[in-house]
């Protein structure tokens, strides 16, 4: 207590300077909601005033000058005035704590009979000024208790008792961090002001009170910190799902538009998907990050949409196709593209269906490009599209033995393919030896285990030697 004596003006100044610091924090802590941010800024313009006018009243305590005597009653006047208004303040605090739960209308109910009670004595602190209810000063120009200062005492006990029933009954609706900072508001307020009637000349109260605004702005501003943590992982948890439910939107939307194109011949059933599924193999094979190759299986699944545009008698016409028919199925590629170029965010599906049928030397259609001029996954996709045409069934043939697949995926390189890409399907065939690669139809291999079986009329027969190449 010696200490706090001696050292109690220093003490007061520095608890000035931290509060009007703190004032400046929640002005502009935007993460605070307006409410409570208010009643904090006002809790802690209170707390640097109060004792600003606590230490000065000390200072000019018994000073008889004209100057003294104005300061004292000033200073003790606004002690006494802006106690109750940090009250004040902390009321309407945790009223904006609670005031969202709709179940806690008898809290609120307290906390209004609280504000009442406050203005009273906020009042009757005016009228003391001028009657001395609560204080009076000697000829010395001392400040004295007076009998009425019981009633200043016994509203400000019940006030706070309130306070500390209404944060007991809202433990469910208060974070227990937050909740045991608010009853220490209103607990050692308490215990302060009875060991200042037995150590009379330490303000043990206001600096209680002061001590706790900061400790209550600190807690209030972890609490936000940790309301805004949660709020962002929520954020972004619904990001994530919104986009996972936008994928799959998108997902099934293509998958749904390119088998509705497959559907239009039944020979090429399942052709978009096998060639989405190859084109992503080569992407990977070739060293690309998942991101390129989720692009490459997708633009790989809608390179054909612009058969959308072409009639179905030429689609599924059996036999060879005449110069105006293949004049036709050549412009799907065009086509494509301009359907697909209304999903600006992905131009690489447009490019895929416009380029895929460009050939490396520059003899391919619509644009004649050529080599490193065709867009890298329609160089894949051109690949994994003549794949899967030769290794599929058409109307006017058979799938072709992987052999002969392999054989002409060989003479592609540097004309038809980029060779690079065309090297990582070969690399695809050699390491498919059980021919999985291929419409899911059961095709016939080259293959040793078909003897030659030659009936009367020669209706049996088989398709071929194997041929191992060195």
């Amino acid at each position: 207590m010696d200490f706090l004596i001696t050292h109690q003006l220093n003490i007061m100044l520095f608890l000035s300077g931290i509060c009007a610091a703190l004032a400046v924090m929640v002005l502009i802590s935007r993460s605070i909601p307006p409410g409570r941010r208010y009643s904090l800024l006002i809790l802690e313009i209170g707390c640097s005033l109060l004792l600003i006018s606590d230490r000065y009243a000390y200072i000019y305590r018994g000073d008889v000058s004209p100057m003294g005597y104005f300061m004292v009653r000033v200073c003790n006047f606004l002690v006494f005035f802006l106690s109750f208004v940090i009250i004040h303040s902390f009321n309407f605090f945790l009223k904006e704590q609670i005031r969202q739960n709709e179940n806690r209308k008898k809290e609120l109910g307290i906390l209004r009979l609280n504000h009442i009670l406050i203005l009273i004595v906020e009042v009757l602190t005016v009228i003391s000024q001028f009657t001395g209810l609560f204080y009076s000063f000697d000829e010395q120009n001392r400040y004295h208790r007076n009998p009425g200062i019981f009633i200043f005492w016994i509203i400000a006990l019940v006030v706070l008792l309130m306070q500390m029933a209404v944060i007991a009954r809202s433990k469910e609706v208060i974070h227990r961090r937050m909740r045991i900072t608010l009853l220490l508001f209103t607990i050692v307020p308490l215990v302060a002001t009875i060991l200042q009637i037995h150590f009379y000349g330490l303000s043990l109260t206001n600096m209680s009170l002061v001590g706790l605004a900061m400790l209550l702005y600190l807690f209030t501003l972890l609490e936000m910190n940790t309301t805004v943590a949660k709020a962002n992982e929520q954020e972004i948890k619904l990001l994530r799902e919104e986009q996972e439910l936008m994928q799959n939107l998108f997902d099934q939307t293509a998958s749904a538009l390119a088998s509705s194109i497959d559907a239009k011949d039944k020979y090429t059933h399942g052709h978009s998907g096998r060639v989405a599924e190859y084109s992503e193999t080569i992407a990977r094979a070739s060293g690309m990050d998942e991101e390129s190759c989720r692009k490459v299986y997708y633009t790989a699944l809608l390179h054909d949409v612009g058969k959308i545009g072409i009639p179905d008698s030429i689609i599924t016409k059996d036999g060879k196709l005449t110069d105006e028919e293949f004049a036709a199925i050549k412009k799907h590629p065009t086509i494509g593209s301009q359907i697909l170029s209304y999903i600006s965010i992905s131009p690489h599906l447009s490019e895929g269906a416009r380029y895929h049928h460009e050939r490396y030397d520059g003899t391919g259609y619509p644009d004649g490009l050529s080599a490193e001029n065709i867009p890298e996954y329609a160089r894949i996709i051109a690949v994994a599209d003549s794949y899967d045409a030769m290794s599929s069934k058409r109307s006017y043939r058979d799938p072709l033995p992987q052999q002969i697949v392999r054989e002409e995926i060989v003479k592609g390189m540097g004309t038809q393919f980029d060779p690079e890409y065309a090297k990582i399907m070969l690399h695809l065939i050699d390491t498919d030896t059980e021919y999985e690669m291929q419409e899911r139809e059961e095709v016939k291999k080259l293959t040793r285990d078909f003897e030659l079986q030659c009936g009367e009329k020669h209706t049996s027969f088989t398709d071929g030697v194997a041929v191992t190449f060195n």
